[in-house]
């Protein structure tokens, strides 16, 4: 499909590099995980000590936010971190190239033979790559990056922001509108059905087996709003509330 352009099941990206895929990937399978799992959790959390929808619905959006925004710096920083390595690595790489080209161009040859080619076809390609772009050839077979496509900490922070928010609104509107009395039974459910779906779309994309992710992700959300209900309905008690 168009859509996918080239990425799908037994299939490999054309047009953009896996890395900047699974950069922007994890980002909003994470984000959009996160979001719900962690709402999810904290209203059930105050429901069980409170019947109030003011209270639940304050927490529920204040989780929303902090979460999304924390959840942006925190990949914002971490990418960073990975393209401020990366960058180190381009820079060494560059000025072994500037000092030493004809024992890069050997190295380049060596790891082409490495990986099944002759002798003379490994010092062929080398020395064409070389002659084309030296420092994207070696950044591929030694670094295993893409000199001209490095990870981008914006995408990242701004795909985990933007799912958060979206995966937190799940349960924040089933709790929101579904009656006082069946409030706790509806978030669940919304939350075990959108936990099953992101976890199995990722796996889907990432060529992973949807089955057992969407199992994964279902289980951990539910340990998560069970535990936090009861802890909640434990001080509710506990509280007088």
């Amino acid at each position: 499909m168009e859509g996918h352009r080239g990425w799908g099941p037994h299939k490999e990206p054309q047009n953009e590099s896996i890395s900047t895929r699974l950069n922007w990937l994890r980002a909003g399978v994470l984000g959009g995980n996160d979001g719900i799992v962690s709402t999810a959790a904290l209203v059930l959390g105050v429901a069980g000590a409170t019947t109030s929808s003011q209270a639940i619905l304050i927490a529920g959006i204040a989780g929303m936010s902090s979460g999304a925004l924390s959840m942006a710096a925190g990949e914002y920083v971490s990418v960073s971190t990975q393209r401020d390595t990366e960058q180190a690595a381009l820079a060494y790489e560059r000025r072994e190239l500037a000092e030493t080209p004809e024992e890069e161009l050997d190295e380049l040859a060596h790891m082409y033979e490495q990986r099944g080619l002759t002798t003379d076809l490994a010092r062929q390609v080398a020395e064409q790559l070389t002659a084309k772009d030296a420092l994207r050839a070696h950044a591929e077979v030694e670094l295993r990056l893409d000199a001209g496509e490095l990870t981008n900490p914006w995408l990242a922070a701004v795909t985990s922001l933007v799912a958060f928010a979206l995966g937190a609104a799940i349960p924040l509107l089933a709790i929101t509108l579904a009656p006082v009395d069946a409030r706790v039974i509806a978030t669940f459910l919304a939350v075990v059905c959108a936990v099953a779906a992101t976890g199995a779309l990722g796996a889907r994309l990432g060529n992973a087996r949807p089955l057992r992710a969407g199992l994964r992700s279902v289980m951990g959300g539910a340990v998560a709003m069970a535990a936090t209900y009861g802890i909640g309905s434990l001080v509710g008690q506990t509280a007088g509330l």
